[in-house]
């Protein structure tokens, strides 16, 4: 896809929402051990579309011990604020247009920090854990997904052991069909009934948290974009063009632990990009890592499955918000289309 929302020359705005990300200056962040700094800037053009539009494009979220992210910086001359979805309080940009000949774009810098992540030591409310362990319309913890997640599981009582045999389970039964458009589009109980496995990230690792919530177990995906190169698996980096780097996570609740990342769909990714079997040591080391650890050479947005956008026009087919996205009175314009909803994501290491 393709954008280009220079030129605007029309108001810049500096979103004064604390909720939005942290106001401490870049450098004071730089200092301190571990953490990586990146500019993700995305720019916008939906003037192809003739309808009145809602633009919403995802923002980083700051995060206690593994993300910090500053107000965005926005040129627009659309109607923009940042606002949040009921639900799971994703941070969100919601700009509209309702000229017929108006010229449409944005312009959107925003600057994270990251560090590696671990298990995350925290406490959740009972609010907080029936939120994360209830089924939702993609992500169904009955039927065929619960008997699924009992045969996987067994008579493992332990949390950890639980999820490391779902873990597994996944990583040895899915695998990454490139022919999938984007991420995917996490058809859990469709996979498991016709008993194809294959997807991306969205698809792969929105199974592995169906299954954990199915077998009794708080899980949540978590969706972001990659940032910069890897330090494991080329395949597993991007930039500075991250147009195409969305990436969706996992996280599971382990009671008396925490929150323990996972990420099978890279163990998939990095099968196809070496070309090396699972069995393979390359394999079995990344095997090993991503269940327990991120590489932060990525930054999250949100964890909102099945998002109700607010004061969206029309419902989205999409059931996240990980791109873009494009809503007229007549539904959702196809973000992966290049005709007729551009936009380009770039990154870079913050100095």
């Amino acid at each position: 896809m393709q954008g280009d929302a220079g030129g605007l020359g029309r108001r810049t705005l500096l979103t004064g929402l604390a909720a939005t990300g942290a106001a401490a200056p870049l450098k004071a962040w730089s200092q301190e051990p571990g953490w990586r700094a990146y500019t993700l800037t995305s720019a916008v053009d939906v003037s192809a579309l003739k309808l009145p539009v809602t633009l919403y494009i995802p923002l980083f979220q700051t995060l206690p011990s593994y993300q910090r992210a500053r107000r965005p910086v926005i040129r627009t001359n659309g109607a923009a604020e940042v606002v949040r979805d009921r639900r799971y309080g994703a941070s969100i940009l919601r700009v509209r247009w309702s000229g017929p000949d108006q010229r449409r774009s944005v312009l959107v810098r925003q600057e994270v920090f990251t560090r590696d992540r671990i298990l995350e030591p925290a406490a959740l409310t009972v609010a907080e854990k029936d939120l994360w362990i209830s089924g939702a319309a993609s992500l169904p913890v009955d039927g065929i997904v619960r008997e699924t997640a009992v045969r996987i599981v067994g008579s493992r009582s332990r949390p950890r052991e639980a999820a490391r045999a779902i873990y597994d389970w996944v990583v040895d039964n899915a695998f990454r069909d490139e022919a999938v458009r984007g991420c995917g589009v996490g058809g859990v109980e469709a996979m498991l009934r016709t008993g194809y496995l294959g997807g991306k990230c969205a698809d792969i690792n929105s199974l592995m948290v169906a299954l954990c919530r199915a077998a009794g177990l708080p899980a949540r995906d978590v969706y972001g974009v990659r940032l910069g190169p890897s330090d494991f698996v080329r395949c597993l980096g991007a930039g500075p063009d991250v147009t195409h780097a969305q990436h969706c996570r996992g996280e599971v609740w382990l009671d008396g632990e925490g929150w323990l990342p996972v990420d099978p769909a890279d163990v998939a990714k990095a099968v196809n990009c070496v070309k090396a079997p699972l069995t393979s040591p390359m394999i079995q080391a990344q095997r090993e890592r991503l269940f327990g650890s991120w590489e932060m050479n990525w930054a999250a947005y949100n964890s909102a499955t099945d998002i109700k956008l607010p004061g969206a026009p029309s419902e989205p087919t999409e059931h996240f918000l990980m791109y873009p996205m494009a809503l007229t009175s007549i539904g959702e314009s196809d973000q992966l289309d290049p005709d007729t909803f551009r936009y380009k994501l770039t990154a870079s290491a913050a100095a």
